[in-house]
């Protein structure tokens, strides 16, 4: 830990150095998870030729290398260029609303940089976030990853007690992260939909929140306008009263706005993760 807390202090220009080096082991050598990232993408983009599709790969590849990065320098980075680097466009959308005693439900996807994204947005609410996150089994990563997400205040709840927790803290105003993309397990509430041309299984543990509690819930549609810069457009997904709408009808909207977003920056999506593994068999 001491080591990657010290190669953290270097400036991210020379960590990118590093990621370049990365990007050529990771694309050219290794070929790590070629195989899956191509048949995602030949899924995702059926109407794009071989070509367009060799073009996204190449692109996501740099992005994930640079994330690498990026992540390491989360560590140390300070708030003034944490917030430069990763840009919110309007969050008066999240904060106000806090400010005013709402709680917020904010349904992210996995593109790049999501770790940054949470960092920044906990540096400006600090301890009224909390990240909903799911345990990651090598213990060396797991505390390395609750350093990053918790430095700025942020509340991290593994996704297993976040029920139990939420009735606990059901008066308490803040923003509740929630990486909503992610593939259920068999034992978590899930709804069964298209998603990029797949049948696809997502969790419905925040639509069922927003539903039975009145909440607001927003989405962060992502952009990258340069290397190691992002920004982070804030939008309104839905809003209570739910009488009338009908069952799925976040997840839908969710998906809906998750799609155009990857369409609109293929590369920036976590095309290595192996979302549709397993789903076919899927009982729903």
């Amino acid at each position: 830990m001491l080591l990657i807390r010290l190669f953290s202090r270097l400036p991210l220009p020379v960590l990118f150095i590093f990621s370049d080096l990365l990007y050529l082991l990771a694309y050219y050598l290794l070929g790590y998870r070629k195989k899956v990232v191509r048949e995602n993408l030949i899924h995702a983009f059926p109407e794009k030729t071989d070509r367009e599709r060799r073009a996204i790969e190449r692109a996501f590849y740099r992005n994930f290398t640079d994330s690498l990065a990026e992540t390491i320098k989360l560590l140390t980075i300070g708030k003034k260029e944490l917030t430069r680097r990763f840009l919110s466009k309007n969050p008066a959308l999240i904060f106000d609303k806090v400010a005013d005693g709402e709680i917020i439900i904010g349904m992210c996807g996995h593109f790049f940089n999501w770790e940054g994204h949470l960092l920044s947005v906990s540096s400006k609410v600090q301890e009224k976030c909390e990240t909903v996150y799911t345990r990651v089994n090598q213990p060396f990563f797991e505390n390395l990853m609750q350093k990053i997400r918790g430095r700025m205040g942020a509340a991290l709840t593994e996704r297993k007690l976040f029920q139990r927790v939420f009735l606990k803290k059901r008066t308490e105003p803040r923003l509740i992260v929630l990486a909503a993309d992610q593939r259920p397990s068999r034992a978590d509430i899930r709804y069964r939909r298209s998603f990029m041309h797949r049948d696809t299984t997502f969790f419905e543990g925040a639509e069922k929140l927003a539903k039975k509690f009145n909440l607001t819930v927003i989405y962060a549609h992502t952009s990258k306008p340069r290397r190691g810069y992002y920004e982070f457009d804030y939008r309104l997904l839905t809003a209570p009263p739910y009488t009338d709408q009908q069952p799925h009808s976040i997840t839908d909207a969710f998906v809906s706005v998750l799609e155009e977003n990857i369409r609109e920056q293929p590369a920036l999506y976590l095309w290595s993760h192996n979302r549709w593994k397993k789903q076919a068999n899927a009982n729903v």
